[in-house]
């Protein structure tokens, strides 16, 4: 009788605590995102798609104004998972010490062909025709040390020009861009997605360059989070990208075109028409598996570290871990 009661009390306990587990509570993951169109902007939209959310998971999007204060958020473990440009992630792993920062999955890539590069502009009838007309000009960035920054300042130096000595930097906010070119405040501004297709700029502007021209193909942002909590939460996480995975596929399907134009219109307010670009090949290339180009980001950080933004350069594969991405892009084959 002794030993039934062991027997039922300890089947009694493992009862209890496999109960605990299944009603434990869903993984919270805090996602940042910081522009219109980013993943982690529309995700909720489609979360009628997503078959573990409220079960293994919730995802809480959070708005950040950029990327450096997402460096400041990861290493404080206020967000799980980033998405930081390609030079941002550079100065996290190098300058801010995170080296348990992981490359996880893809946000979107430059200068894949047949699809968008970011565009540099000057004025329709300026002067300058050439990179090296910049000389002694003014050019404006959005911030120093962002994508968009180094791919202008890469392109420069392969001109021989390098900033403070050949020419002027201005910081100002992309919305701000077509109203200095125009007042002739700047010689040079970065036109980026959805600004670059504004008909107003476009009627006063023309390409000098684009991002290609300067970097090639370029991973612009990738998601990241940090090692320990993909440990801790493996099983959580695949679910988080198996619904991911099926959420960015509808985006991407032509036929459900108008309706992502509903979405990101209602997101920022504005005519859905003016995103008649998005998730097209005027866009810029989304991967549908949502695999980095860990080639292209090696020559990206690479570049980031040569223009002296980062203390050294790293092996990008040593801080990937596909693992996750890759498990729940099986499941939906």
């Amino acid at each position: 009788m002794r030993l039934v009661r062991i027997v039922f009390a300890g089947f009694f306990a493992l009862l209890l605590t496999a109960g605990g587990a299944a009603n434990a509570d869903p993984l919270k993951i805090r996602a940042g995102w910081v522009a219109p169109g980013n993943w982690f902007s529309i995700w909720l939209q489609k979360k009628d798609l997503a078959r573990h959310f409220g079960q293994s998971y919730v995802l809480v999007p959070v708005h950040y104004v950029g990327t450096p204060p997402m460096v400041t958020a990861l290493a404080t473990n206020e967000v799980d998972i980033a998405n930081l440009a390609f030079s941002t992630l550079g100065i996290a792993i190098q300058n801010a010490g995170l080296n348990d920062l992981r490359v996880i999955a893809d946000e979107f890539q430059d200068g894949v062909p047949g699809y968008y590069s970011q565009e540099y502009m000057v004025l329709k009838d300026s002067p300058i025709h050439k990179v090296e007309d910049l000389k002694g000009k003014v050019v404006a960035t959005n911030a120093e040390g962002s994508a968009v920054d180094v791919a202008m300042k890469a392109m420069l130096h392969k001109h021989g020009l390098e900033p403070n000595r050949d020419y002027t930097i201005i910081e100002a906010p992309f919305p701000a861009m077509r109203a200095m070119l125009a007042e002739k405040k700047v010689d040079l501004i970065p036109a980026v997605l959805p600004f670059s297709y504004d008909p107003a700029l476009r009627s006063i502007a023309r390409d000098l360059f684009v991002a290609r021209d300067a970097l090639g193909i370029t991973d612009f942002v990738t998601w990241q989070a940090r090692k320990p909590f993909l440990d801790k939460n493996r099983a959580a996480l695949v679910d988080f990208m198996e619904d991911s995975l099926r959420i960015t596929r509808w985006y991407e399907d032509p036929a459900n075109h108008q309706a992502a134009m509903q979405i990101l219109g209602d997101l920022v307010k504005r005519p859905p028409q003016i995103f008649d670009w998005v998730f097209t090949k005027r866009d810029v290339y989304h991967d549908p598996n949502m695999l980095p180009n860990l080639d292209a980001l090696q020559k990206n950080v690479d570049a980031t570290h040569e223009l002296g933004f980062t203390r050294a350069s790293f092996d990008v594969k040593q801080y990937a871990d596909l693992s996750i991405v890759q498990e729940a892009a099986k499941r939906l084959q």
